[in-house]
């Protein structure tokens, strides 16, 4: 069992940053892969980025470029620094595991989940 706590989320202006993260528990987090994944009100949730457990990482294509995932496994957490935010990134952000090394871009691929982080971008 996995357990997952994601914090880092606020308001935050067009152009600028944020660092979420994502606290893991339980043994052999370095084994799973990780992603997050948004929600937008009235939107499905989508995949955002992702990391293997060899640290091999993938973006969606809204984000890439401004957005880096990584992953510090003495400490059991994943991060999403964002940056040059823009308002169509405001959602709840979620953090996810799967029980395999390889990333996965549906949500269906994902065993579990965290609560969510509010990130809300303003013009």
């Amino acid at each position: 069992q996995v357990q997952l706590v994601e914090s880092g989320g606020g308001l935050v202006q067009a152009g600028g940053s944020l660092r979420l993260s994502c606290a893991a528990s339980g043994r052999s987090f370095g084994s799973y892969a990780m992603g997050w994944f948004r929600q937008a009100p009235g939107k499905e949730r989508e995949f955002v980025a992702a990391i293997t457990s060899g640290r091999i990482t993938y973006y969606a294509n809204s984000v890439k470029g401004r957005f880096t995932i990584s992953r510090d496994n003495a400490k059991n957490t994943v991060y999403l620094q964002m940056n040059s935010l823009k308002p169509e990134d405001t959602a709840v952000y979620y953090c996810a595991a799967r029980g395999s090394s390889w990333y996965g871009q549906s949500e269906t691929e994902y065993d579990y989940w965290g609560q969510g982080t509010q990130v809300t971008v303003s013009s």
